[in-house]
């Protein structure tokens, strides 16, 4: 992978700051910011008007989230639902589905994810919905296939979970929970927040039902995505104005519509990443979409593993530390989200050391409560995360090291 030709494209890189919080928040591309205010200065209109450039606005929001259909996959763009954060695409998600569900129907749950992804699901059970929890193995931390299979009945209406864990760091096997949960009757509903900004996201290949990440996390605005399939999407009741029916796909479920110039500089993402494709491809063979990204996040797949191994190989060698995750850096068990705790240490105490040398991590439960406390790692005040992306160098990763050798 060309790493100047990836630092180029982010500004903040050019500071002397080194950026290993991305879990909580990436980067942003030059090319978003060009696009924000490129719409604000120049087609800052409401849409739908017969007046030209409101009729220009609403052609470029439409190829905006054409391009964001193709970037994930989907069959069409109303297939597309863009919301202001994940959590409240979940929680509309939740409250639109619901309707359709009877008292005593069934919710899976894991103790892994991040609650956006739990709470809007648990508070179901004010309404009669019964939630189960889908707890993942002490001793491997992994999501056991087979515990999934005994929780799913005749009443199971949804399994939620993520498919890279904020803490653990773990990829889980989507594809194949997804057919658990389909041969079940079941649908599914995954939170690719943690995912979304190291692999591919396909999700015609994925066949998964409901797919949510935030875009501020993936290189761009405070914007979210949730896709939906369409007859799904479809068949529920939305929660905007009464006056909007069936139809009404996926506006319905966009009260307020979204955020205009946030949408249209997601094309500062696609387009990034049809550079990055043609920056390391020479190749004259005509590919769509889903191809060249399948193509460019091997390399960032492999590029991400190469620059996390010696931070993995260093903390599994001090006995002192226990990594909470995959414990190493095989590009098909973990994205470089890489937590751990000290044993006479607590988090905050090394993080708060680390903030010195201008190297951003952080502590904390990372809103994945249950796993936290499921593992009794309170006390410790959460873990230690080291959050690192494409843009990060293997030489950030060994000054890295060198401060917690000091430390540890």
């Amino acid at each position: 992978m060309d790493i100047n030709f990836v630092r180029r494209q982010f500004p903040a890189l050019e500071q002397e700051f080194t950026y290993m919080d991305n879990a909580g928040g990436s980067q942003t591309l030059s090319k978003v910011a060009e696009r924000i205010s490129g719409y604000l200065l120049h087609h800052n209109v409401q849409l739908g008007a017969s007046y030209k450039v409101s009729r220009e606005a609403g052609e470029k929001l439409s190829y905006a989230t054409n391009e964001v259909a193709k970037f994930i996959n989907a069959s069409c763009p109303e297939e597309v639902v863009i919301g202001p954060s994940s959590s409240m695409l979940l929680r509309i998600l939740s409250l639109s589905l619901s309707k359709q569900w009877q008292e005593g129907d069934e919710v899976i749950v894991t103790n892994t994810d991040h609650e956006a992804n739990v709470s809007p699901w648990t508070d179901l059970e004010e309404k009669g919905i019964k939630v189960k929890i889908w707890k993942v193995n002490p001793e491997t931390l992994e999501l056991d296939l087979s515990a999934l299979k005994e929780l799913l009945s005749k009443r199971t209406k949804l399994v939620a979970v993520n498919h890279a864990s904020n803490v653990l760091g773990t990829i889980n096997p989507i594809k194949e929970i997804t057919e658990i949960a389909h041969k079940a009757g079941a649908l599914i509903c995954v939170d690719g927040v943690a995912y979304a900004p190291h692999r591919q996201v396909n999700v015609k290949e994925l066949d998964v039902d409901f797919y949510v990440f935030s875009w501020y996390k993936t290189y761009g605005p405070h914007l979210a995505v949730m896709y939906g399939k369409y007859d799904l999407l479809y068949e529920m009741d939305g929660i905007n104005h009464y006056f909007f029916g069936k139809k009404d796909v996926p506006y319905k479920f966009q009260p307020g519509n979204f955020n205009f110039e946030l949408t249209y500089s997601l094309l500062g993402i696609t387009e990034y990443f049809e550079e990055f494709y043609r920056e390391h491809f020479r190749s004259t063979k005509k590919l769509d979409t889903p191809e060249k990204l399948a193509k460019s996040f091997d390399i960032i797949a492999r590029y991400e593993e190469r620059i996390s191994t010696p931070l993995l190989t260093f903390l599994n060698e001090n006995p002192e530390i226990r990594i909470i995750g995959y414990p190493e850096a095989d590009r098909n068990k973990r994205v470089p989200t890489i937590s751990f705790v000290h044993s006479k240490m607590k988090s905050d105490e090394i993080v708060k050391q680390v903030d010195e040398h201008r190297i951003g991590i952080r502590f904390g439960d990372f809103y994945a409560k249950k796993l936290i406390q499921d593992l009794g790692l309170e006390k410790k005040n959460g873990v230690v995360r080291i959050s690192l992306v494409h843009y990060n160098t293997a030489d950030e990763v060994k000054r890295l090291i060198e401060v917690l050798k000091k430390i540890l």
